[in-house]
């Protein structure tokens, strides 16, 4: 896997990471459980992510996270709870791909990645707030239907196709970061109304 590669996988995995952490580290070791990804040697460390426990554990999380983002405010309230934890997770995933040996390039990689879930993470519990003003209950549930099946299926495409990922990746990086920019200056306004 050549460095455009293995940057498109570390980016896609460390995005999704900020909609679905317990969905991207249960598809990734389960991938390497069945054979369907083989990691070539520098990814070596990812084995930890096939590991039983990694499994049962990260689908647990993944099934409460499936029905938590599916209910009214609760999906708010998840979403805040996790505003340290994906960040964190997607840094992690996107240190363990990369496995730079310099140890500035792992500091780099790591708040690369970390950013970039951290940014995405943003931009869904901002616009799931909003939604949650909506007066009827079926967009919630739309919503993170939508989530999960863009998670799903950026996820296979970063194992399929790494580049195409990191394109898909970057669009999504560039959607979240205007979705973040409209967030506050929405919340600016709403501020400065109220005072």
């Amino acid at each position: 896997m050549g460095i455009v590669e293995l940057l498109g996988l570390a980016g896609s995995v460390s995005l999704i990471s900020g909609w679905r952490l317990y969905l991207t580290v249960f598809v990734t070791g389960l991938a390497m459980r069945l054979g369907w990804i083989s990691l070539p040697e520098n990814l070596q460390m990812l084995d930890a992510l096939a590991n039983p426990w990694v499994l049962g554990i990260s689908a647990l999380g993944a099934l409460a996270e499936f029905f938590a983002d599916k209910i009214l405010w609760l999906d708010s309230i998840w979403d805040t709870i996790h505003t340290a934890i994906r960040p964190l997770g997607g840094a992690l995933l996107a240190l363990a791909v990369v496995d730079a040996s310099d140890p500035v390039w792992q500091v780099v990689i790591f708040l690369l990645g970390g950013g970039a879930a951290l940014m995405s993470h943003g931009a869904k519990a901002g616009a799931r707030a909003l939604v949650n003003t909506s007066p009827e209950p079926v967009s919630n549930a739309v919503v993170s239907t939508g989530e999960d099946i863009a998670s799903g299926g950026l996820l296979i495409l970063a194992f399929a196709n790494p580049v195409a990922a990191l394109i898909v990746a970057s669009v999504m990086l560039i959607l979240c970061i205007f979705l973040v920019y409209k967030g506050y200056r929405l919340w600016r306004k709403m501020v400065s109304s109220g005072s």
